[in-house]
């Protein structure tokens, strides 16, 4: 699936899912996803003491990824299908990542310059993640769609059924 119907399918669900966070100014939602972006970190960290499994916590990373892209207004490039080396997708990438990214927004409150840390930082989240569901056999897509199911159900004004 291209990048740009990926996130344009992440806005549909979040203006559906996640008002509560469309609600916060654009730099309050780049901090929220910095504080996730963290919070994955940990899980990937954990490793088999964590109780989300890896491929949840991709997905996840996914999907704010996408949502931080569109809150950025960032145009993702089309990743994936190359040769993907295991050893190139350890989970320290993803954590030096996640750290520009929250580089990126302490920097906000001190109006620094932020956005390029954070455009460079977001395309190099989604291309690992991208990647390693890759190397670990994952069909993202697919997860993505089932994640994305869970979590309409959650608000308490979600449709039965």
């Amino acid at each position: 699936m291209p990048m740009r119907a990926r996130q344009q399918a992440q806005h549909e669900h979040d203006l559906k899912n996640h008002f509560d966070i469309l609600s916060l100014s654009r730099l309050d939602r780049l901090k929220h996803y910095g504080l996730h972006f963290a919070k994955y970190a940990g899980r990937f960290a954990r490793g088999e003491a964590e109780a989300k499994s890896r491929s949840e916590t991709l997905t996840d990373a996914f999907l704010v990824a996408l949502s931080a892209a569109n809150a950025l207004n960032q145009q993702l490039p089309d990743v994936g299908s190359g040769t993907a080396d295991r050893e190139a997708f350890l989970d320290l990438a993803f954590t030096d990542q996640a750290g520009r990214f929250a580089d990126a927004c302490e920097k906000i409150d001190h109006l620094e310059e932020f956005r390029t840390i954070a455009l460079n930082a977001n395309a190099a989240l989604v291309e690992w993640i991208v990647r390693r569901a890759e190397v670990d056999g994952l069909d993202l897509d697919a997860l993505v769609k089932e994640r994305r199911r869970q979590l309409s159900r959650r608000p308490v004004y979600a449709p039965e059924g």
